[in-house]
Formats: structure tokens, C-alpha cells, sequence
């Protein structure tokens, strides 16, 4: 039986990323020898979407994972839902299951009248690790994405819409998401899976992903509606980045990558699963990275050095964000080792 949030038609052309159309990007060593090797794709654009680097095949298609979640948000902020503050920012978030966090949730759920069995996602537990310790078992609300099903229930309780089918295809709000992932992203969407919360995933190429979060981000930088395209000033897009850039501990958590990112660049950042990572600045300059082998720990590294390399972001101050961030190469408790730019992406070769 074919399942229902899948969007998939012949006339599909799309292509995954592959080794030949990847990269390296960072290698980890380890005591003098290199260790391990992160091969990927990554863009940089402008908010007209034009290409300011590439490396890799970044035309091939990936799922965005939790980068899709500002698209998300920005189509239950369209649908007629009021988000300000922490909630707009849990509605677009992969956040660690801090009890401020569950917090925001339980508020969201609250507007909509709906309880946290209404929440279509899986249980999970905590990601925060002094947050799983308390934790007495997994639940939905400490589900990374579970503010953005809060946020997916209130859409429902605005329109009308059936709050108990809301991650099926077919369902008016995954029609609604689909319309704004093809604006933002200026591709036709003809594929879709599902994503690890349950919700539908539109595949973009990485390109695209560039070019929405550049679009998104930018909206903040200027006025609304004067933008240079029609999206770029969006004013739901603005408000959105405004209150993540306000309250970033709610995009992720206190120490985490993203969270570190926006506080100390102020920028917009967001993570997915599988080694996907977006940022953007006010003045409309995006990157996309994806690692091919879905580890995340040189996305941050990666994505900096690329937004560096065009004089979006200030090197020294992004080389204290990726110091901060990091994982540590330890041998006994001591660092052994590190996580390093490939010299092919360092000197431009790739």
C-alpha cells in the first residue's frame, strides 16, 4: 500500500547527491593521522539566487529535514496563526526537550485547545542530557520537532482543518507547505518522504535550500515589501527571524550549535538530521551544506567558511563560533586530535 505522504511521479528527474558529485569537505585527525574524511556540497547566494560559490554537485536533490522548518512555519504564520517570541521560534525549531522548552510547547498546545496526544509526532526522549536524566521515559513533547506539530495543530484550529490527519499529503496545510517551499525555493516540488517526525519532507536540490534560506533571512534585513524579489521582505518571514534572533536558546538549546551561531553572528541558522545545515544573514547571503555521510560535526565549520569566503560573516568572530562548537577529538579524556577544513576547500580548489 502506498503511503499516503509520499510524492513521487514519473516525470521526476531528480538526482541524490553521490560520492562523484560530492567533495571533501573536513577531515578528522586523530595523534598525526587522518582518521576520517567528510565528503559533501555546499552553495553560497545572494537573495536574487545568485551563485556566489559552489562546490559539489549542488543541483542533486536532498530531503532538507529540519531545514524545512522555517518554510514550515512561515505556512502556519500565513494560514492566519498569530507567532511571536518563543513560540514563533519553537514553531521553527529542533530544540534539546529543556523544560523551558516544553514549556513553549505546552502553550502552543494550549492555544489550540489540544493536548499532548494530539501531537502526531513520536516520543522521544529529551536531547539535552541533564533534561533525559529527569526525564522519567520518552514522550511527545520532548520530540525535537514538537513545536513545530504545536504549531501544525494551531493551523488546524484556525482553518477548520482536521487536526488528526495533518501529516498526510494531501491535507490542506502539507498543500499550503508545498506552495511556500516552491516559492521560497523557485523550484517545482515533485517529490516528497517522510520525515523522522512523521510530517511530509519536500526534496529540494541543495541550491534551492540556499536560495530559500537566503530569501528568509533577508526579509529581516529589509523593509518589508521592498525587497529584490517579491519574497525577499516577506513580513511573516521578518517576524520569524527577528524572534529566533531574539530568543535563539528556543531554536535548539543553550551551548548547542545553532543557538552559539545566531547569538554571536547574528545570523539565522538551522540544522537537519542527515548532515543538512542552512544559514543566512540580514542582508540576504545563504548557504546550504549537506554532508554526504549525514554527520553533522563539520556542517557548522563548513557552512562559516563559506559564508567567510564572501565577506558575509567576520572570520575571527566565526572562527570563535566553530572553537565553541566543535566536537572534541579526545584520547583518555585529553584532545588527541581535531576536525579540520580540507585543504581542497581551504584553497578553493573545490
Amino acid at each position: 500500500m502506498t503511503d499516503p505522504r509520499l510524492l513521487a511521479p514519473s516525470s521526476s528527474t531528480r538526482r541524490p547527491l553521490t560520492v562523484d558529485g560530492s567533495v571533501e569537505l573536513a577531515v578528522l585527525t586523530r595523534s598525526g593521522l587522518d582518521e576520517s574524511r567528510h565528503l559533501g556540497a555546499g552553495i553560497v547566494v545572494d537573495a536574487a539566487g545568485s551563485v556566489l560559490r559552489e562546490v559539489g554537485d549542488v543541483g542533486a536533490s536532498i530531503y532538507p529535514r529540519s531545514c524545512l522548518k522555517p518554510l514550515q512555519a512561515l505556512t502556519v504564520m500565513r494560514s492566519g496563526v498569530a507567532l511571536a517570541g518563543p513560540q514563533a521560534v519553537l514553531s521553527t525549531a529542533s530544540h534539546a526537550g529543556t523544560a523551558e522548552h516544553l514549556a513553549v510547547v505546552a502553550e502552543l498546545l494550549a492555544r489550540s485547545g489540544s493536548s499532548e496526544d494530539d501531537l502526531l509526532c513520536p516520543p522521544d526522549w529529551p536531547g539535552d542530557r541533564a533534561s533525559a536524566r529527569r526525564a522519567d521515559g520518552a514522550r511527545r513533547m520532548a520530540m525535537n520537532c514538537s513545536g513545530k506539530h504545536a504549531a501544525f495543530l494551531l493551523a488546524c484550529a484556525e482553518n477548520g482543518w482536521d487536526p488528526t490527519t495533518y501529516t498526510d499529503l494531501d491535507h490542506p496545510l502539507q498543500r499550503a507547505t508545498r506552495e511556500t517551499v516552491s516559492e521560497f525555493t523557485g523550484e517545482v516540488v515533485d517529490h516528497a518522504g517522510v520525515d523522522g517526525c512523521g510530517a511530509p519532507v519536500f526534496a529540494t536540490t541543495i541550491a534551492g535550500l540556499a536560495r530559500a534560506v537566503a530569501v528568509v533571512a533577508g526579509s529581516a534585513g529589509v523593509p518589508t515589501g521592498t525587497g529584490s524579489t517579491p519574497s525577499v521582505g516577506d513580513p511573516d518571514a521578518r517576524l520569524l527571524v527577528e524572534a529566533v534572533l531574539a530568543d535563539a536558546w528556543a531554536l535548539d538549546g543553550p551551548g548547542r550549535a545553532n543557538t552559539v551561531a545566531i547569538d554571536e553572528l547574528g545570523l539565522f541558522a538551522k540544522l537537519g538530521a542527515e548532515g543538512v545545515l542552512v544559514m543566512g544573514t540580514l542582508d540576504g547571503i545563504g548557504t546550504a551544506v549537506k554532508i554526504l555521510d549525514g554527520n553533522l560535526r563539520a556542517a557548522t565549520m563548513v557552512a562559516l567558511h563559506l559564508l567567510v569566503g564572501q565577506g558575509a560573516v567576520d572570520a575571527d568572530a566565526a572562527g570563535s563560533v566553530v572553537e565553541a562548537t566543535s566536537e572534541r577529538v579526545l584520547g583518555a579524556g585529553r584532545d588527541v586530535g581535531r576536525i579540520r577544513l580540507s585543504d581542497a576547500l581551504v584553497g578553493g580548489r573545490a
